[in-house]
């Protein structure tokens, strides 16, 4: 996949400069006091596994694989796109992704933000998981209280969220998106029929898997899923991230 330095540099995202480094209390830890991040998963007062936390995505050698294209590991072919699609997917990539959201410090949507190398803060309560990303300053709400979806949402960036158990993994459908979207900044589309499944499934104490399901009938001609990861920060905090300041890039980002 092509993409300017240029375009790379635009989305760069904050060293983690954080508050004190503060450990919670109850992390279980190693018999030389370090935390032990391969310990059980923390679960809930009813047993459910509890996925709080500051997390980060995972990526090998700090290359933000997914982000720059979500469809990293998949085969030729397992993403078939639809004709309209295919052409939409093919001018981005002619022109280096020059008109990505990122480029003007627009948000990243789902399932981009899964793959932002930046921390993100899981909050579960009773009834509401929250996501707060440091990228952007961007939350995102995910209902587990049995509610439905709006019957007539307004397209949002993220999309409106649901969440159910299934065993020990919370599987999120999101669904209500804007048109014309970005999945990744190699150009995948999505549209306002992208239907997003997300399958997490926190395996220890600092390391959770998500398993990503693309179902988009307007651009795709059968649905893929991507496999995801991210660890555990265990004394880390989110800061202030104002992509908007002083943004002297895209003036500058001409693709071709």
């Amino acid at each position: 996949m092509k993409l300017t330095a240029s375009i790379l540099l635009a989305i760069a995202l904050p060293l983690c400069a954080q508050w004190d480094p503060r450990i919670p209390k109850n992390a279980p830890r190693t018999p030389d006091g370090k935390v032990d991040l391969r310990a059980p998963a923390p679960r809930t007062a009813d047993g459910k596994p509890d996925l709080s936390g500051l997390w980060e995505q995972y990526s090998e050698a700090m290359m933000p694989k997914y982000l720059i294209n979500l469809a990293a590991d998949l085969k030729p072919g397992e993403v078939s796109f639809q004709p309209s699609a295919a052409a939409v997917f093919r001018e981005r990539q002619e022109t280096n992704s020059k008109d990505h959201p990122g480029v003007h410090c627009l948000p990243s949507g789902i399932p981009e933000k899964d793959a932002v190398p930046a921390p993100f803060k899981i909050i579960q309560t009773d009834g509401l998981i929250a996501v707060l990303y440091e990228s952007r300053m961007i939350f995102r709400q995910i209902f587990t209280d049995g509610r439905t979806f709006p019957a007539d949402p307004q397209p949002a960036w993220q999309g409106y969220s649901i969440g159910k158990w299934d065993g020990d993994t919370m599987v999120v459908d999101t669904r209500g998106f804007r048109d014309n979207g970005w999945l990744d900044m190699a150009g995948h589309p999505g549209t306002d029929q992208l239907h997003v499944t997300e399958r997490f499934t926190r395996k220890n104490f600092g390391s959770m898997t998500i398993d990503i399901t693309i179902d988009d009938p307007k651009a795709y001609t059968k649905p893929w899923t991507v496999h995801e990861a991210a660890h555990l920060l265990p004394d880390g905090e989110i800061i202030e991230h104002i992509c908007e300041e002083n943004n002297r890039d895209p003036v500058h980002i001409v693709g071709k």
